[in-house]
């Protein structure tokens, strides 16, 4: 397959004008400027000819819930096969936004993979992490069940959340995921805003627990992903070893310092705590004190960018399609590009954090995506607009007119008028 692009985004590195790309076996095999194509590229006609080609978005930590709304008891009294049922169509959502990968951070994820990879389902390529690790009310705990329901250690109970209290717990907590083919672990290092059991500046695990999460994950390559929103939470989760730090909404400069030099990675959804100021019914103190911490929040992720903490893209996804758009909506993905670079990324740099940065949230499991170069699989994108002047269409699933799964065309056409 040959497709003309009259630009091409390649993920990281500079667009390039007049472009050609070619694919074979579902791996790229030419990326380039068509005047320096070989000459077995250009003796065939192109099979698409489209105004922008760039890789499939990565989106770096949503939630295969299936959810009608952000109420974990709710989702917890959900039938699974309801919310999986759900789920499929939220990954065509995903497609159709132009998402050819995702981490699932908590979800049925490692299970829909499955689906995913023998073709049941159509969808982006799945990285789940099965059951969030939170010890006995943490962030991850649901105080209003019963205690056995969110600690039972069955993969096939109905809520995403595994408690584990102790260095050795911790070691089978983690141990029980990788049982379940998980692609990476996710647990909580702070707690969070907006509950009442709960604090962001509090630390949730010890420091021995975390580092044995990491250490145990470590030797199965799988690297360890933090929720962390408080300062103690994410220097805590730094100094044990995780690869990404989520939200991170108090990151003075030792913090950002300490994530740049260890090389943790970033992934700030800011769409999720913009979504907790605008939830109706909220007390005018509730609403006050989210939007303070909102307001931190942007702060703290201007002040990453600016001081050179690598940053991935990730929206926190949860509830489904099906029930209407929202910043945590499946299908909304495109539109934390607009906010990275309203925080002060490039439209480049934006797209480079929502495309060739995603697979290093993986480490030893990132795949070859996220870049359109030679040997790498062909996982991308056709858009209507340019990117470069006009990110915040990416909000838009309609600007995004094509998108290939390693080279096989998943949606859109193979004419697309330029």
């Amino acid at each position: 397959m040959r497709i003309d692009a009259e630009l091409l985004i390649p993920g990281d590195g500079e667009p390039v004008p007049g472009a050609t790309l070619t694919v074979a076996d579902g791996k790229i095999v030419y990326a380039g400027p068509t005047v320096n194509a070989p000459d077995e590229v250009t003796a065939e006609p192109a099979e698409a000819r489209v105004h922008t080609l760039m890789p499939g978005l990565w989106d770096a930590h949503a939630h295969l819930l299936g959810a009608k709304m952000l109420d974990h008891v709710a989702i917890a009294l959900t039938p699974v096969a309801v919310r999986a049922a759900r789920s499929v169509a939220d990954l065509r959502a995903a497609l159709d936004a132009g998402v050819t990968s995702i981490r699932d951070l908590g979800g049925l994820g490692v299970d829909l993979a499955e689906a995913v990879n023998e073709g049941s389902v159509v969808g982006p390529r799945i990285y789940g992490a099965g059951a969030i690790l939170t010890p006995t009310g943490g962030h991850g705990d649901v105080p209003s069940l019963p205690l056995r329901l969110v600690g039972e250690r069955d993969p096939g109970v109905r809520i995403e959340s595994r408690i584990c209290d102790g260095v050795s717990d911790c070691v089978r907590a983690v141990r029980e995921q990788l049982r379940r083919s998980a692609r990476l672990i996710k647990v909580c290092a702070s707690g969070t805003m907006g509950t009442l059991i709960d604090n962001p500046s509090q630390l949730q695990f010890t420091p021995e627990e975390l580092r044995a999460i990491v250490e145990t994950a470590g030797l199965a390559d799988r690297i360890v992903a933090a929720h962390a929103v408080g300062r103690p939470g994410i220097l805590a989760a730094v100094q044990a070893g995780v690869r990404t730090i989520e939200h991170g909404s108090d990151l003075d400069d030792e913090a950002c310092d300490a994530m740049r030099e260890t090389g943790t990675i970033l992934v700030p959804t800011c769409g999720v705590v913009e979504h907790f100021t605008s939830i109706p019914g909220l007390a005018d103190e509730a609403r006050s004190a989210l939007e303070r911490t909102a307001a931190r929040h942007n702060e703290s992720i201007a002040r990453a960018i600016e001081r050179g903490v690598e940053v991935a893209l990730g929206t926190d996804a949860v509830t489904s399609h099906a029930f209407g758009a929202s910043p945590v909506s499946w299908g909304s993905h495109g539109a934390e590009l607009k906010r990275l670079v309203r925080l002060g990324m490039s439209p480049l740099a934006a797209i480079r954090s929502a495309t060739a940065v995603g697979p290093a949230t993986l480490g030893p499991q990132a795949p070859l995506t996220g870049q359109l170069v030679t040997g790498y699989d062909a996982d991308m994108i056709a858009l209507s607009i340019n990117p470069l002047t006009e990110a915040h269409r990416l909000a838009d699933p309609t600007v995004v007119e094509q998108v290939w799964i390693g080279g096989r065309l998943v949606k859109g056409t193979h004419a697309v008028a330029v």
